[in-house]
């Protein structure tokens, strides 16, 4: 097994990257206005956003119980009726639950891609609408319908709708619930599972590693599913999902052509959690782990066989002696085992890989530091390594590898400011020290890791 290599980057690199965040802290620390926000959730519960939220999109221990209940707890007004008789019972909002994100940004990477400009403004990165809040009794959603700037066009965005109920189960609380949803870990309540971990933003247009795990985004959007949950004695956290794909823009049924994922049977999703919350700190440690058989491009024939499992802790500290500031450390580990007797089959363009059995590592870790709900800073590592193979991971310009090593490394600075608790204001520098298997020219075409590095300004918009 090779593992991937943390190089220290240059010091002058990092002088560099870092002395124009420091001075935004610095600047930001001594402005210190009010803040307030209004999201469909806000607007539902009658609480601020800082309520359910250290910073967007990362859930307090409120915030995890709340989604936990299905997004139902509301404190204002509703149309309701009683259960008499031969009539249902009806409990629905008075106000649609309605928000909308806008996202505005700017990027630009080291070197430029070739051919293309360099310090790309986009206004739209994205405008997403949601349906987010209490359909009826029980029953609550987050659905995300999203328009991206560059496919010129709205499409279905992260969906999780849900059923909540609570019971008792040898005398302690027993929550217990069933969803819909369409990204696995979508619906976890942490911000260490792939859906809602950080990187919590990023750019459209930065060049990204060619390699990750399946678990990792790879089936997001692309799948629908419908699990159950619950949690016991607000400790032990148990839920599972099974999954078939979907294509959202294909025509149905489904015939898998120019789809390298098509779902065999069902794919099961696990997910197995212990937490504590008491006093002024909050710990999770889990695990979590994905199985799907597919058949490349066709319903028919070869298949792949992929199987994702992976380990994560979260831990936040509240200090009293600052404000209740929160200290945040997360991090996570997948490990993913594939045999691709689909994708080495020659079906008349070339086999897609040189090798049946592959593997890939993925570590990432972060650091946070919460100054109230004014202010973050955040700093994560990740790596990736596994099987190299030239032909799963081919030779080409910028996205290319040159020597067909999937090991990429790096780091991620974020500084985010919320003017207000709806207003996010960031700027984020993404590092390599590898990237697609080497440091220098690693896509045979001249191109060196660094020329990756990104400087990415995000203004985000929630109401």
């Amino acid at each position: 097994m090779r593992t991937a290599d943390f190089v220290p980057a240059p010091c002058g690199l990092l002088l560099k990257t870092l002395g124009p965040i420091v001075l935004a802290a610095l600047l930001l620390m001594l402005f210190k206005p009010e803040a307030h926000a209004v999201p469909s959730y806000s607007r539902q519960t009658g609480l601020p956003c800082a309520s359910c939220h250290f910073a967007p999109p990362e859930l307090t221990p409120f915030g995890r119980k709340f989604k936990l209940d299905g997004y139902v707890f509301t404190t204002k007004p509703e149309v309701t009726d009683d259960k008499k008789g031969h009539n249902a019972a009806l409990a629905i909002l008075e106000a649609f639950p309605l928000s909308v994100i806008f996202d505005a940004s700017f990027t630009e990477t080291k070197s430029p891609q070739p051919g293309t400009q360099n310090g790309n403004f986009l206004f739209p990165q994205d405008a997403s609408l949601f349906l987010a809040g209490k359909w009826a009794s029980h029953v609550g959603s987050f659905v995300q319908v999203t328009y991206d700037s560059q496919a010129d066009h709205f499409s279905w965005d992260n969906t999780d709708i849900r059923y909540a109920n609570a019971t008792a189960l040898f005398g302690k609380p027993l929550n217990y619930g069933v969803m819909f949803n369409n990204n696995p870990t979508v619906e976890d309540l942490w911000n260490s599972t792939p859906a809602w971990g950080f990187p919590f933003t990023g750019s459209n247009v930065a060049p990204g590693p060619t390699a990750g795990a399946l678990i990792n985004g790879g089936l997001a959007q692309d799948v629908a599913g419908v699990g159950a949950y619950t949690m016991w004695n607000e400790h032990i956290y148990l839920a599972g999902t099974i999954y078939r794909s979907e294509h959202i823009g294909a025509p149905q049924p489904n015939a898998g052509t120019g789809f390298g994922i098509n779902i065999r049977g069902v794919a099961p999703y696990w997910r197995v959690a212990y937490q504590t919350v008491k006093d002024n700190n909050s710990l999770e440690v889990g695990m979590y782990g994905l199985h799907v058989k597919s058949t490349p491009n066709a319903i028919t024939g070869p298949k792949d066989s992929i199987t994702d499992w992976a380990a994560d802790f979260q831990y936040d500290r509240t200090i009293p002696q600052f404000n209740n500031d929160v200290l945040s450390f997360r991090g996570s580990y997948i490990r993913e085992n594939s045999s691709l007797a689909g994708t080495i089959v020659d079906t008349g363009n070339g086999p897609g890989a040189a090798l049946t059995r592959h593997h890939l590592n993925t570590l990432q870790g972060n650091v946070e530091y919460h100054y109230g709900t004014k202010l973050s800073g955040t700093v994560g590592l990740f790596g990736v390594n596994g099987t190299p193979d030239p032909i799963l991971y081919p030779q080409a310009a910028v996205t290319g590898s040159a020597n067909g090593d999937p090991r990429s490394n790096g780091y991620i600075l974020n500084l985010s400011w919320w003017p207000q608790q709806n207003v996010d204001l960031a700027v984020q520098y993404t590092g390599y020290w590898r990237f697609n298997g080497l440091q220098t020219n690693y896509d045979g075409a001249g191109r060196n890791a660094s020329g990756n590095n990104t400087v990415y300004l995000l203004a985000r918009f929630v109401f």
